[in-house]
């Protein structure tokens, strides 16, 4: 069993045009809406694969009915807290090459007793079942920037591991408290070490500082050249090529899932590594904020070594 939380969840519209005409009417080809919010992603992914899995998310005015109403017809189990505000609704557009733009609200305020309900709705599921607790995404305003810690900090008290996928403030919070695993991209991990980070080396020699300073693993992604994994015993690297991309929407968060569901099997890092990276890369063959099917992995070849060239440049 896995829980996921989502401070900001959304319904996630996604709009298809032939090119993106900035200041003009752009007709739309296609739209579809999804369950939006990183966390919710990871548990949508998960069950959609087999590992079950639990979205702890606050819903409030007609989107959280509507959001309510798509996990329920994704067969996405879910804990959802009644907010007084309204969910907020995110707009991708995407153009035939995969370039996509997002308008992201930044969703409701929540009050002291609402977020105290949030963390209560994690805290009844602290068994010896959980395997994890998956703290997703970005926070509502207000919200403390500490909660990603707290949650490390909840999930460790019980012996639970916790993995932590965010960005700024939030995800820099958390790190003192030591998360079993975090999934930040290459500019996040720049944010986290205030520097920027030109080759795979240097990627590397970042991630390494950060598992030393007491992070479990530390997974980064890195867009077309795949995903870079450190830890105490392990370096790996693995990517895909997907030759039609779709939609980036939701990749990270695949990438996520895999990797936990391959590890609750007992993979090895490196085997988890390419399980995330053949997720991350089956959604991002995929409309929208789509989550991948066994089918959609198996059609995608992966890469895999423990002995990465680190001269690769990232920096284009």
């Amino acid at each position: 069993m896995i829980v996921t939380l989502t401070p900001n969840p959304s319904i996630d519209r996604t709009v298809s045009v032939p090119a993106l005409e900035h200041g003009e009417v752009n007709r739309a080809s296609g739209s579809r809406i999804d369950p939006g919010g990183k966390g919710i992603n990871v548990a949508r992914a998960l069950a959609t694969n087999g590992t079950e899995a639990l979205a702890v998310l606050p819903s409030g005015g007609p989107e959280g009915h509507l959001l309510q109403a798509l996990l329920r017809r994704a067969g996405t189990a879910y804990a959802a807290v009644p907010i007084e505000g309204t969910t907020r609704m995110n707009i991708a557009v995407i153009e035939p090459d995969g370039t996509t733009t997002k308008l992201n609200e930044p969703g409701p305020t929540l009050s002291d007793d609402e977020l105290d309900a949030l963390l209560a709705a994690v805290d009844e599921h602290l068994s010896p079942d959980l395997r994890w607790i998956v703290g997703c995404g970005s926070l509502t305003p207000g919200m403390p920037t500490t909660i990603y810690a707290d949650l490390v900090r909840r999930g460790h008290a019980h012996g639970i591991k916790v993995a932590i996928d965010s960005s700024g403030a939030p995800f820099t919070a958390a790190i003192p408290a030591g998360p079993d695993l975090i999934k930040p991209n290459h500019e996040e991990l720049e944010e986290l070490v205030g520097r920027r980070l030109h080759s795979l080396a240097e990627v590397g020699e970042a991630a390494r500082t950060l598992v030393d300073g007491g992070i479990g693993t530390v997974i980064v992604s890195l867009g077309r050249h795949g995903a870079l994994l450190v830890n105490a015993d392990a370096v790996a690297h693995a990517s895909a090529h997907v030759t039609r991309p779709v939609s980036t929407v939701g990749a990270g968060d695949s990438l996520v899932a895999g990797y936990l569901h391959a590890v609750c099997r007992g993979a090895t890092p490196r085997e988890a590594l390419a399980t995330g990276v053949a997720w991350g890369a089956a959604a991002v063959s995929l409309p929208g904020s789509r989550m991948p099917g066994p089918e959609d992995i198996a059609a995608i070849t992966v890469t895999s070594t423990d002995t990465p060239d680190l001269t690769l440049c990232l920096i284009d």
